[in-house]
């Protein structure tokens, strides 16, 4: 997998926790509807870090996202 993007079977706080202790930037993290967190790394080396220290965690196959921004226009 290359990308920033990695989708992580653990909780949104340990995933934050981590990566402040690994000094890696997030751009973005969602908890993820079937469980989970999608974290979205400011650089691809950092994301490539994380896919290292957390391979174990790392969920392959197919997620289900909440919806992150609405249905219609906002204004």
């Amino acid at each position: 997998m290359t990308g920033r993007s990695i989708h992580l079977s653990m909780k949104q706080d340990e995933v934050v926790a981590r990566c402040l202790k690994e000094k890696i930037n997030v751009s973005t993290i969602e908890r993820l509807s079937s469980g989970g967190v999608r974290l979205v790394c400011s650089s691809s080396s950092g994301a490539d870090r994380i896919r290292q220290l957390l391979k174990s965690k790392i969920i392959s196959g197919e997620v289900v996202r909440e919806r992150h921004r609405p249905k219609g226009p906002i204004w």
